[in-house]
């Protein structure tokens, strides 16, 4: 059974830092892109950034605040989230495309953490 469980989230004052962890465990074979979503009370959810090998990507919202990366040995990804806004407050989630141990290929997604930019 292959999950994905986030953590890091919490309350911080506007201009803070939060670093979101998402920790995929299981019988992992080999995990392809990942990526940090989020969703705000009544909008959808949107991409906040995404890994692939050495290839990131983010959301114009996030650029040059947020920072994702991941450590493979670990099966770990992580969001480094700088200058934090009101406007980020959001439950975040994590996803990522998994090859498990029998070789089935399935996205996953956490379970989400809640971060809260409020004075």
């Amino acid at each position: 059974q292959v999950q994905l469980v986030e953590s890091g989230g919490g309350l911080v004052q506007p201009g803070g830092s939060l670093r979101l962890s998402c920790a995929a465990s299981g019988s992992i074979f080999s995990i392809n892109a990942m990526g940090w979503y989020r969703q705000a009370p009544g909008k959808q959810r949107e991409l906040v950034a995404s890994i692939r090998g050495g290839w990131t990507d983010y959301a114009d919202s996030v650029k040059g605040r947020f920072t994702i990366s991941r450590d493979n040995p670990k099966n770990t990804m992580y969001l480094q989230m700088n200058s934090l806004k009101p406007e980020d407050t959001a439950v975040y989630y994590c996803k990522a495309g998994i090859l498990s141990g029998s070789l089935w290929s399935n996205v996953y997604w956490g379970q989400g953490t809640q971060v809260t930019v409020s004075s």
